[in-house]
């Protein structure tokens, strides 16, 4: 086995996403050592999946409403925003060169759309600075005396560091390495971790093979969601999403998920009404779907009518069948409150980002676990969660800044008290 001697003022970052990069650049910009470890043999896998379709960096809400997104966390992630928002990411970004714009939805990107340039600009910077890169370095654990353990091609080896920053990534895209297999290592060390769940995902709804096999991949849109909370307050928002084998995504259900997947966990399941005909009055509708058909088959009828074909036609089949269709006031009253019943979520593998995480209360203000000083936490891997359009990107960029200020904070401390005694 391969053990490292210790460096008295070096830190080591494990994990090369957003966060642990970030945490990495604070804590060499403060003078101190970094060694970056990373089980896959480049950082920054999920960041450049992230942004195939146009790199969503932030988002340009402006605060207080920028932090409610973070639901229960609010108040904590704001105090990271405080210290690097939006506003800090965008001219953080600009350091690179790479100017941003707002998109019509308020979602910020670079005007390239590209995560990759970005990526390698700051890998690049980083190790210009001095941060020593270690790739297939999976992260096992600690061993005696304190070792960081890791496996490697080469076998186990051994790591001392002055302090640590975990930077591990939830449990969503495993192929990417934010496989979650950090849960127990911590909890056999007595940290308290809440279990990791999907979040900004899909929902199963368990269609009919007709449906399933015709309309799989179909968008709706627009569309708006009617839901309850779980104290009865009746919600809306208009958006699209898709209809899938098993269910339903997409981005208006990614922005529900949250509340879908409690009341699921405190019903059994989730009831969702959409509005697939946004814009037209349930009156007309009724009046106009009233009128004499002729010849013309029902789907022709109702196309005509109320201009529903394809799967949003086919989502009135499915729940209302087609013997109903005659019933002008009861599918005009679906078209407006289509209900669907969502039975669970899709599975954490498939998700966008999760929940879950080593719960904000096991750590201080500077992100240091309270059980295990010198080891300090960020990104997804901590106990919140937020829904696509930039904030999980910000959360993760601000969480890596504050749990570096924090390591570095501690280190000088160490070091001042060890001056002390001499």
């Amino acid at each position: 086995m391969d053990a490292s001697p210790p460096h008295t003022n070096a830190l080591a970052v494990i994990g090369g996403g957003p966060a642990g990069l970030m945490a990495a650049e604070t804590a060499r910009a403060a003078g101190f050592e970094v060694d970056l470890y990373d089980a896959k043999g480049s950082v920054g896998r999920k960041f450049l999946i992230a942004g195939k379709g146009g790199l969503n960096l932030t988002h340009s809400e402006p605060m207080p409403a920028f932090a409610h997104r973070y639901r229960e966390r609010e108040r904590d992630v704001a105090r990271w925003l405080h210290d690097f928002g939006a506003d800090e990411l965008r001219a953080w970004v600009r350091g690179f060169g790479v100017e941003t714009f707002v998109g019509s939805s308020g979602r910020v990107f670079p005007t390239d759309l590209k995560a990759a340039p970005l990526l390698r600009g700051w890998v690049r910077r980083l190790r210009d600075q001095g941060v020593r890169f270690h790739m297939h370095h999976r992260w096992l654990g600690w061993g005696d005396g304190h070792a960081l353990r890791f496996a490697t091609a080469d076998g186990e080896r051994e790591v001392h560091a002055a302090a640590t920053i975990l930077a591990l990534g939830g449990g969503s895209w495993p192929e990417l390495g934010s496989d979650g297999a950090w849960e127990s290592v911590l909890r056999t060390r007595g940290i308290d971790v809440a279990p990791l769940r999907p979040a900004n995902c899909g929902f199963d709804i368990g269609w009919s093979p007709h449906f399933a096999e015709r309309h799989a991949g179909a968008p709706l849109k627009p569309v708006i969601a009617h839901w309850r909370d779980e104290h009865g307050e009746e919600h809306a928002l208009q958006g699209e999403c898709v209809a899938t084998a098993t269910g339903i995504e997409g981005s208006l259900i990614y922005a529900l998920s949250a509340t879908l997947r409690e009341a699921i966990a405190r019903d059994g399941t989730a009831l969702l009404h959409l509005d697939i005909a946004p814009g037209r009055d349930i009156g007309k509708l009724r009046e106009a779907l009233a009128k004499p058909r002729g010849r013309r088959s029902a789907s022709e009828h109702l196309r005509r009518q109320t201009g529903l074909d394809g799967a949003k036609a086919a989502l009135l089949y499915e729940v209302l069948g087609r013997d109903a269709l005659g019933d002008a006031a009861r599918v005009a009253s679906t078209i407006k409150r289509l209900p669907l019943r969502l039975r669970s979520a899709r599975p954490i593998a498939e998700a966008i980002s999760s929940a879950g995480g080593v719960r904000l209360e096991a750590l201080d203000d500077g992100l240091m676990l309270r059980a295990m000083p010198g080891v300090f936490c960020a990104g997804e891997m901590l106990d919140w969660e937020a829904p696509t359009g930039g904030y999980l990107l910000t959360a993760c960029f601000a969480s890596g800044k504050r749990a570096g200020d924090g390591a570095v904070a501690w280190l000088r401390r160490k070091s001042e008290q060890a001056h002390t005694r001499t």
